[in-house]
């Protein structure tokens, strides 16, 4: 069986944006990704990158290039339900972590949903431990069993793992897609995602 998998922080709207996207190419094709937890602070820190808030600071043109391409990713999608996080940049340790937790509480893609629609359509500090508290039991889910098993020693190391296993793979940023073991990033490549594993199929 083809692998697809989607390597993906909180932290990134374009991983968001892909998220959002994804069903509908499941249902194409068939096929479930495996949504991969890592943190993109540590992927930074272990390939040199920086953020494109950084890597873009100061360069003419470029920031009101990509702010169109994201529009175009929008209007081509038809998606209406993102914005801007006026916390960005946000801490997603305890997310993230939170994360791998939930996947062990048996409540992992109802976790995944609602902390990016907090993050990127409702716009909440979601580096804060009583915001995120407050809407884990908002969306109905264990917040006190998810934020207990994310500080236990297992899951952090846990993600500590599935970071540098992906970077040990080629990631250097999110989103990041493998398609068994080829590697793809950004959202703009889903396209070419979808049309590898239908080869490969």
């Amino acid at each position: 069986m083809t692998r697809l998998e989607f390597h993906f922080d909180f932290g990134s709207p374009n991983a968001y944006l892909s998220h959002l996207v994804i069903p509908a190419i499941e249902a194409r094709i068939g096929a479930r990704f495996d949504y991969v937890p890592v943190l993109l602070g540590g992927v930074f820190r272990a390939t040199s990158n920086r953020s494109p808030m950084e890597s873009m600071a100061g360069i003419r043109n470029k920031p009101d290039y990509e702010r169109l391409e994201m529009n175009r990713f929008l209007v081509r999608h038809g998606i209406t339900q993102y914005k801007r996080n006026p916390f960005f940049p946000v801490n997603t340790l305890a997310i993230m972590r939170g994360a791998v937790a939930a996947r062990g509480l048996g409540v992992f893609e109802k976790y995944v949903d609602e902390v990016y629609r907090y993050m990127w359509s409702e716009g909440r500090n979601m580096g804060d431990p009583e915001v995120i508290a407050a809407s884990l039991e908002e969306s109905g889910l264990p917040a006190k069993a998810i934020m207990e098993a994310a500080v236990s020693a297992p899951v952090k190391a846990e993600l500590i793992a599935n970071t540098e296993r992906s970077v040990e793979r080629g990631t250097f940023g999110s989103p990041t897609f493998f398609v068994d073991d080829d590697i793809y990033f950004g959202k703009d490549r889903l396209r070419d995602v979808e049309e590898a594993f239908l080869a490969r199929r």
